[in-house]
């Protein structure tokens, strides 16, 4: 009681004086801390960068949880054991049942199902479906170039770009970690599979066209496919539409028999401009002009109107053999 009334008193003293209470904190840090933390960075430093662990060493792992979220994150419903079954490649299960095996395991309990069937299943599925939104939304667009179109949006590079960003990279059991472009790229077609036997084709279609077909978004075709030959196309599609022979016409030009020549050609076909393009020679401006008309009639060129992505295509207009 006397501490307390000497505080009471101490604190009226420095109201009546009109003096501010200022409260001091002081951090209390150890004198070992920065040593160690020094030590610990050195040691780092000398060990070198370290390989990436997968997530699935961890104790705090749960891969039944990790499947439920997955499917919850892309508004999908899979059945676990074949999402499960979709992320398992071949070489991984044969791995795993030699450990099994060495380990003393009966033979029935052995086998591992693996993701290959769904794979097939799911290169089928969305190799019809692409074909069909392509021809579906590009009607003028050639046979030639809606295969080039096609083979870009089911290469390896394109599914494992979404696959990876889809979040399937510590999903998947690989002999391999971090896992190759080829796994990501088999893992999202095993899951395309995995979706249609569990929740149908027509879902296994939409999740082609959210996930595949919108990597088409703001990007220039001519980048994916430009003919190699545009001025003898030029004159194929011009005789089987009836739009005349291609006459390509000198515009104008600049700076002759110098570095920086410059060229304008333009194409007419039946008294119309079909193209023109520029170059730094004759032959060079004829074939940007072939190309500018080419994308003109086959309605690719950047001011085109966008593609509909909410299309929803009847399931008998895609082929599925």
């Amino acid at each position: 009681m006397s501490s307390l009334r000497s505080v009471v008193g101490i604190l009226s003293l420095t109201r009546s004086l009109g003096c501010p209470i200022t409260v001091q904190t002081h951090r209390h840090i150890k004198r070992w801390v920065a040593p160690t933390l020094r030590e610990l960075a050195h040691r780092q430093k000398k060990l070198g960068p370290q390989k990436p662990e997968p997530r699935a060493g961890f104790v705090e792992w749960n891969e039944r949880s990790e499947l439920f979220a997955f499917g919850k994150r892309l508004g999908e419903s899979f059945q676990l054991p074949l999402l499960q079954r979709a992320f398992t490649e071949k070489a991984f299960a044969r791995v795993e049942e030699e450990k099994r095996r060495k380990l003393g395991i009966e033979e029935n309990d052995l086998h591992i199902l693996d993701n290959e069937d769904l794979v097939e299943k799911g290169r089928h599925i969305s190799k019809a479906y692409v074909e069909a939104f392509l021809q579906h939304q590009m009607p003028k667009v050639p046979k030639e170039g809606l295969v080039e179109i096609s083979n870009h949006l089911l290469s390896t590079d394109t599914l494992a770009h979404v696959s990876s960003h889809l979040g399937t990279k510590d999903l998947i059991h690989s002999t391999e970690y971090p896992p190759s472009k080829e796994s990501l790229a088999e893992s999202l077609q095993a899951v395309i599979g995995a979706l249609a036997d569990s929740s149908g084709v027509e879902r296994a279609f939409l999740f082609v066209r959210d996930f595949i077909c919108t990597q088409l978004n703001q990007k220039d075709l001519l980048d994916i496919w430009t003919p190699e030959e545009p001025l003898q196309l030029l004159e194929k599609i011009c005789a089987e539409r009836k739009l005349g022979d291609p006459e390509p016409r000198l515009l104008g030009d600049c700076g002759k028999n110098t570095v920086l020549a410059a060229y304008q050609v333009g194409i007419y076909g039946n008294r119309q401009l079909l193209g023109q393009g520029f170059g730094e020679d004759v032959q060079t401006a004829t074939e940007t002009a072939a190309i500018d008309a080419l994308q003109r009639i086959f309605d690719t060129h950047e001011n085109r109107r966008p593609f509909d992505f909410g299309l929803q295509l009847e399931t008998q207009n895609v082929r599925l053999a």
